[in-house]
């Protein structure tokens, strides 16, 4: 009787106990990752026009605006944004946490990618992915990379 895949992998329990965990920290990653993206995007347009507005959130990601708006729900939800009436949407103390939070691992990410001479656009890129799977031994590894590697 053929065995599962499971079956027929060779390694202690220990090995499927912490190849579970790694899937399930991809998985946290995936759930919060467009969150991150929104409050970063929605802190960007504060800054430059005081406000982000779902028609602007929506252009630049290239989605419908009920995509944004359903997003926008759950983001108010989660106490992470406010939305005023004929105005536009605005982060909580909490939400520009995140945005912080993420735009820190962001750069950090690219100028490690930099430091290793990858390209300015192909590093702003790929860090916009890793942003948000590295882990915080991972990112802090990074910083010491580059602190080494400024002086």
């Amino acid at each position: 009787m053929p065995r599962s895949f499971a079956e027929s992998r060779p390694g202690p329990p220990a090995d499927a106990e912490r190849h579970a965990k790694a899937f399930q920290k991809a998985r946290d990653a995936r759930r919060t990752e467009l969150i991150e993206d929104y409050v970063e995007l929605i802190a960007d347009f504060m800054e430059l026009h005081g406000e982000a507005r779902q028609v602007d959130i929506a252009q630049r990601l290239g989605v419908a605006q009920p995509t944004v708006a359903k997003m926008l729900k759950r983001l108010a939800e989660e106490g992470l944004i406010t939305r005023r009436p004929y105005r536009g949407v605005f982060l909580t103390e909490a939400g520009q946490r995140i945005a912080e939070e993420s735009r820190r691992r962001h750069e950090i990410v690219e100028g490690f990618l930099r430091a290793l001479g990858v390209s300015e656009d192909v590093a702003k890129n790929d860090a916009e992915g890793m942003e948000h799977h590295v882990s915080d031994e991972t990112l802090q590894a990074f910083e010491r990379y580059l602190r080494a590697h400024r002086e």
